[in-house]
């Protein structure tokens, strides 16, 4: 049983210094709580705070510490823990970033007391030619990849069309960009189908950034003097280079080639890249990054491939913390509770930048009791080990919080002669 406190010990420890980096500009209570927002939903596995409440074992009724919690939601996302968070992750990101941005939904069934909530397109319940709708909201994420090549997210945002003064998805995802720039500099922006714009390409133009964009088949493009669709253009070409791609967690025999053209937004020249043989049809690809050799043309195709990241990224929030399973109403305490989930992915994607022979990393791992030796995404790995640990906690993490008193409290009587 020793062995077992001292592994819980290790961990706590790590989880509170990580969070100390996040709250170290804020108040002693707003550290408090962050301290128990963020081990409270690793140790739990959920962002219930009734399951966040069980694992913090605090001396008083459980409904006071849930009422607590709930209140530090209200107020929002601290500004100053938000800027550190931006500031630690900035150091994890190599010097050519990629980021993946990208809309997910988050339903809510038969909730009628949330604030603004609309209707929203059920991804896991869609399929081809079957649009469902439910009530909900759309989160929209931008995700940089790590050195260990995991992505961590810098925007996070839950929003609904009933919001007072909303206007539009767009401006959500513009304001992603601009704080990728601001936080960044030059990167190179990866985007699906959906964000396939005239404003888009411009708006990113004029940031100056690099992007490669899939595009629909009824994109105009500027091909021998006319402009045609991209699908006629793929229809004329076929792909000369053959490459191994790994896509959906396998590995795809594809045939890709590429073509310089422009697009109606703008008169610069870009490359589209084309990719058979992933899909039933071919994957159009457009970039404005510099394509002179076969290798750019390859570099091309993995960049949008590596995209497959934040579809497991979006997968993992939802099974490893049940995001879509919160309970508070207001707006303001849905992103507040959003972003202490994103601080708890962050910490795993912290574990996975330590080496295979970092001790406390290598507890972890063994404690989930993996079934193969290596994967792609370990978040699921790391996730069950830290439960399994914590599992044996006695005590959650007010403890290592010392009270400040005075040094001497003692009443002194003061004799008027």
């Amino acid at each position: 049983m020793a062995h077992y406190t001292t592994q819980t010990y290790v961990l706590k420890r790590d989880i509170l210094t990580f969070a100390n980096k996040i709250s170290h500009n804020l108040k002693r209570p707003g550290k408090k709580f962050t301290a128990d927002m963020i081990y409270g939903i690793l140790a739990s596995g959920s962002c219930l705070l009734t399951d966040i409440a069980d694992t913090l074992h605090e001396k008083i009724k459980k409904k006071n510490t849930v009422e607590r919690l709930s209140l530090n939601l209200a107020r929002g996302t601290p500004k100053k823990a938000l800027a550190a968070y931006l500031a630690n992750i900035k150091k994890w990101v190599p010097a050519a970033p990629v980021i993946h941005i990208d809309d997910t939904d988050v339903t809510k069934g038969d909730g009628r007391k949330f604030e603004a909530i609309g209707r929203v397109r059920d991804g896991s319940a869609s399929s081809r030619g079957k649009n469902v709708y439910k009530d909900g909201y759309i989160v929209t994420e931008a995700a940089v990849l790590t050195e260990s090549r995991h992505p961590v997210s810098f925007f996070s945002r839950v929003h609904s069309s009933h919001e007072k003064d909303y206007t539009s998805v767009n401006d959500v995802t513009f304001a992603a960009i601009e704080r990728g720039v601001k936080l960044f500099g030059r990167a190179t922006f990866v985007m699906d189908r959906g964000y396939d714009s005239n404003e888009m390409f411009l708006g990113l133009d004029r940031l100056s950034q690099d992007y490669v964009i899939r595009v629909t088949a009824k994109r105009k493009l500027w091909f021998r003097n006319k402009w045609i669709s991209a699908g006629e253009m793929c229809g004329r070409r076929k792909g000369k280079m053959k490459m191994t791609l790994h896509y959906k967690g396998k590995d795809h025999d594809a045939y890709i080639s590429h073509v310089k053209t422009r697009i109606t937004a703008s008169r610069k020249d870009v490359n589209l890249v084309l990719v058979y043989g992933i899909t039933e049809h071919p994957m159009m690809l457009v970039t404005n990054k510099d394509i002179r050799t076969k290798d750019d043309v390859v570099d091309v195709a993995r960049l949008y491939f590596s995209r497959w990241k934040i579809e497991e990224y979006f997968r993992a929030k939802k099974q490893l913390f049940g995001f879509e399973n919160f309970r508070v109403r207001s707006l303001k305490a849905i992103n507040c509770l959003n972003f202490y989930i994103t601080v708890a992915m962050a910490y795993l994607n912290h574990v996975s930048l330590k080496p295979e022979t970092d001790p406390m990393k290598a507890r972890i791992t063994s404690k989930a009791s993996p079934l193969k030796e290596k994967v792609a995404f370990t978040f699921y790995r790391l996730s069950k080990g830290i439960r399994g640990i914590l599992a044996y906690a006695k005590a959650g993490v007010r403890g290592w919080f010392r009270t400040r008193r005075p040094a001497y409290r003692q009443m002194r009587l003061r004799l008027v002669m």
